[in-house]
């Protein structure tokens, strides 16, 4: 009974993992590289000026009144006004000058009214001209949208399918430490130059290197997304319409229709309040200054710390005050209670949002674990195929689908990475003038994508690995120089000034060049072509480890 239940989870592990394996992989690409979404962004728009390297000294409270003034004459009789104060944004990883915004009063006297927005000089009050208009990008945001909208399909279809093969992965991490009784053990060995028993321990060694990882991130990408995949209970009690969908929507988020008033510059002065953010918070964490009213209430004024880290992105510690006498008023009711917060801090662990410099790194690493772990399984499914079906000396009956599985491999494992820089040299090369530039970046990253499928269905299979790997090593590696060659914004220029932004993204493509060439090396080592021996045909085909002696 034991065994056979062992068995049983063998063999959910084995296919489970194959099926899904490929959409994994782009999966794991995607959104790893989500991680520094507004660094490739910021790459990929190289018109926008260097960082610079020192924070301008800028008094807050000079600002807030030169924010309020300009608020005055733009939006007197707004909902609510929002002065942003300058900051080092921890999400969007860059420096943010003073900025106000405002929402007119809505039509009906709920809702959400009209939006706008200022930069502003924190000294002088004057609206900052527009910056240089950067070319049109996909940027790294959809880079990291395709790690669960896919592409070419509906959004409804794509979820579902990433959600689908998300609990499938779910389920083969859970199987293989089933199977594996000796695992966390198998973790210190490993044997190279033993074919598939090496697959097996480099699979086993990456899986357990980032157990703790791989479960965190398969397990919240669910659980967040919980009433896309299980919506029975919410149609059950509200209905599945979208007006049962609204209301649903709003009893949860508390979105009781408040009527609004006009807001105008508060009686209090501004400069107590501040004070009491800094002995709350410490000196230089304030971010937002927001004013509201509702009818039939005092009107209020809420300050907001800049993010520091924490779990609860969404909702960072704030202050309230009345605006006429400067009181202390009770913190306000999160809406969604507990439950939504729960939902928040697992969305926010599953994103990093949390993370600084270095936490972001660990988890691009154990991103990159998860594409290992991924790719060395779809390996060792081919392995043990390939030694059943071509041993017994019928080489020449080469089994029709492992054959197809293993173009697929080279295809998603050397042919993504190829593509994905591919898209990055699209973003130089594509001219800035073009109609739908955006998209043609995108579709270059999946056009490139296609033809490595097409070059691994005609070239040996050993070539095809070793070739599309040397390949995708000098795309990589020459990405600097492209830039180099395109715009001003090379190395020399973003070390010189500090920026670490976009130096650091070159220097991480010269690493990813490195990682593929030692990729190569490695497999153009155990790949070697076996020749039949005279007088029949000579026939090369892919040698794994110990079928090469």
């Amino acid at each position: 009974m034991k065994e056979g239940f062992r068995q049983c989870t063998a063999w959910l592990h084995t296919w489970s993992g194959l099926i899904v394996g490929w959409v994994l992989f782009f999966v794991f690409v995607t959104g790893t590289a989500g991680y520094f979404q507004a660094e490739i962004t910021r790459w990929m728009q190289p018109e926008l000026p260097l960082a610079a390297q020192t924070e301008p000294n800028t008094d807050s409270v000079q600002a807030v009144h030169v924010a309020l003034n300009r608020l005055e004459q733009i939006a007197p009789a707004a909902a609510r006004w929002t002065i942003t104060l300058p900051h080092e944004s921890f999400t969007l990883r860059s420096w943010q000058d003073l900025k106000i915004a405002w929402e007119e009063m809505p039509q009906a006297g709920n809702g959400a009214g009209s939006t706008g927005s200022e930069q502003l000089n924190a000294t002088t009050g004057a609206v900052q001209p527009a910056g240089p208009q950067p070319r049109a990008t996909a940027g790294g945001r959809t880079l990291y949208r395709m790690h669960y909208e896919l592409r070419y399909m509906p959004y409804e279809w794509a979820i579902r399918i990433v959600g689908a093969c998300t609990m499938q992965m779910l389920l083969a991490i859970v199987t293989g430490v089933i199977t594996h009784k000796k695992i966390f053990k198998d973790f210190f060995t490993f044997r190279p130059g033993k074919g598939q028993r090496s697959w097996l321990d480099a699979h086993n060694a990456i899986s357990v290197m980032a157990l703790p990882f791989f479960l965190m991130i398969t397990y919240s990408g669910l659980v967040f997304s919980l009433f896309l995949y299980m919506p029975a209970g919410r149609d059950v009690l509200y209905g599945s319409d979208p007006v049962s969908k609204t209301r649903y929507a709003n009893e949860l988020f508390e979105r009781d229709g408040k009527k609004h008033s006009p807001v105008g510059r508060p009686a209090t002065p501004i400069a107590p309040l501040m004070v009491q953010a800094d002995a709350a918070w410490g000196a230089g964490q304030l971010r937002t200054m927001a004013i509201e009213r509702h009818e039939g209430e005092p009107p209020e004024i809420t300050l907001t710390r800049v993010h520091s880290g924490s779990l609860d992105v969404w909702n960072p510690p704030t202050l309230r005050f009345h605006a006429d006498t400067g009181e202390s008023l009770p913190p306000a009711t999160l809406p969604g209670g507990s439950a939504l917060l729960t939902q928040g801090a697992t969305f926010n662990l599953h994103e990093g949002l949390f993370a600084d410099i270095w936490g972001r790194w660990l988890y691009f690493v154990a991103g990159l674990l998860g594409c290992a772990m991924i790719g060395t399984g779809l390996v060792l499914w081919t392995v043990k195929r390939r030694k059943r079906h071509l041993g017994g000396g019928h080489e020449e009956a080469e089994h029709l689908g492992v054959r197809l599985v293993e173009n697929l491999n080279v295809a998603t494992i050397a042919g993504l990475p190829l593509a994905v820089a591919a898209y990055f040299w699209a973003n130089r090369l594509l001219p800035l003038d073009m109609a739908d530039r955006a998209a043609w970046e995108i579709h270059s990253l999946f056009a490139v994508w296609l033809a490595t499928l097409f070059y691994a269905l005609t070239r040996p299979l050993h070539r095809a690995w070793i070739e599309l790997l040397w390949a995708a090593c000098a795309v990589y590696a020459l990405v600097p120089l492209l830039n180099a060659l395109t715009t001003d914004k090379h190395l020399l220029n973003t070390v010189a000034a500090g920026d670490w932004v976009l130096a650091g993204f070159d220097l991480t493509m010269w690493g990813l060049a490195a990682l593929l060439a030692l990729m190569a090396v490695k497999v153009q080592r155990r790949l070697q072509p076996a020749v039949a021996p005279a007088p029949g045909p000579v026939i090369a085909r892919p040698v794994w480890g110990e079928d090469a002696a």
